[in-house]
Formats: C-alpha cells, structure tokens, sequence
C-alpha cells in the first residue's frame, strides 16, 4: 500500500457520514450523522413530521445514540417527541442556555403559532467547547449564540464540517428579532467562532444551501470577514 492510498483510507475513517432531510412548513435541514462506518449516529434537530429522518435510521441500521439540537426554536424541535417515541430511551441533548425552552412554549416560539409544542428532554446540558464523541468522531461544541442564547454549532476539525444551525446561511444570517435574539451577539458569534475556522470549512445550516467560511466571510452581505 502506498502512502497515497493510506492517507485516502485515513481520511474515510475520519468523515463523517451526514444525510441531510429538509422537513417542515419552514423547510428545516436536519441531520443524521455517523461515522463513515456506520453504527452510532447522531440526529441534529429534528423539524414537523421526522418520519423520513426514523424511516432513514432503521434502513441503513443505525444506532441512534442522542438527538442533539442546535437552538430550541419550535421548527428545530417540533419532531423531537416523535422520534424519541421512535428509538425509546434516545437522549435530548441542548445547551445550557435553552434548558427550559423545550417544555416552554412561549419561549421556542411555538405559542405565537396558536399551536404550543413542547418536547422531552434535556437529558444533558452542552457547554462552550464540550468534547463529543461518535464512534471514531469527536465533534466540538461552539457556543453561537445571537439568533437565540444558546445556539451552537458542532464543529468536526478532520473532516472540516459544521453544524451551524440558524448562526449563518449561505448569503444569510439568522434572524435577529425574536424574544432572547440579539443582533451584535449573532454577528460576533458569526466573526469570533464560525470565521475564525478554515475557510474550506463546510457550513452546513438550519435552512438553506450548504456553503463554506470561505465563501461567507468574502459575500454574505450582513458579516464579513
């Protein structure tokens, strides 16, 4: 084997296996993610009507191991009761900031839709920096508040991906005018956490096209690099 094909193997070993389902009237990109052998998977938020998301998991045989959520907004967590009913004993996992959004619905803003959700959990609290991992994978946490105080992103270094949640878009940002948003938090969060990563880095949001830090910090019009 020459070096050329060691390192190819390395770098399957070490990517992450991300399918992305785009759920809901607000059109959500969720996540399952595993490792390139499959396994454990994680589910990274989950949006109205997340039967694709339990259909994808039993096919492909995978082990759901916690459902992790980016932010607590109603269209991120809509589905949550559905597939922990799913894949019983499946472990919520939110940050510490939003510990109460889940069962509040005046707070994940499902009340101003006249139709209050609430979902279980959390069963752990994430923090600024926390190590996380998934079979061979170690994800770490960003804390990006902004669009609300605890949004975070998932921040894989081999492989160069992140989890963004609602912090950035491709040519966008998330929004800044719900109750507990603040606009120069979400654009420091933007500078400080997200354009501070490589610029190959692939951006994959909460809506939207997937893009990169690259692209972002040289076009989005609200934050530039």
């Amino acid at each position: 084997m020459n070096a050329g094909s060691q390192r190819n193997e390395a770098s399957q070993t070490t990517a992450p296996r991300i399918r992305r389902f785009t759920l809901g009237p607000f059109e959500t990109n969720c996540y399952v993610v595993s490792p390139a052998a499959g396994g454990d998977c994680w589910v990274v938020d989950a949006s109205f009507d997340p039967d694709p998301i339990i259909k994808h998991i039993r096919l492909e045989g995978l082990r759901p191991v916690a459902l992790v959520l980016t932010h607590a907004h109603v269209d991120h967590l809509a589905g949550v009761g559905d597939v922990v009913r799913a894949f019983p004993g499946l472990p919520v996992w939110i940050h510490e900031a939003e510990r109460e959004w889940l069962t509040n619905p005046l707070l994940n803003l499902s009340a101003m839709m006249g139709a209050p959700v609430t979902a279980p959990g959390p069963d752990r609290l994430l923090h600024a920096d926390d190590d996380l991992p998934l079979g061979d994978l170690r994800w770490r946490v960003l804390h990006t508040p902004g669009h609300s105080p605890g949004g975070v992103t998932f921040h894989h270094a081999p492989s160069g991906t992140a989890l963004v949640g609602d912090t950035l878009f491709s040519g966008s940002i998330g929004r800044s005018d719900f109750p507990g948003s603040d606009e120069s938090l979400l654009h420091q969060s933007i500078r400080d956490q997200l354009y501070t990563l490589p610029e190959s880095t692939r951006v994959l949001p909460g809506h939207g096209p997937e893009t990169t830090i690259g692209r972002e910090k040289r076009s989005n019009p609200f934050v530039r690099g």
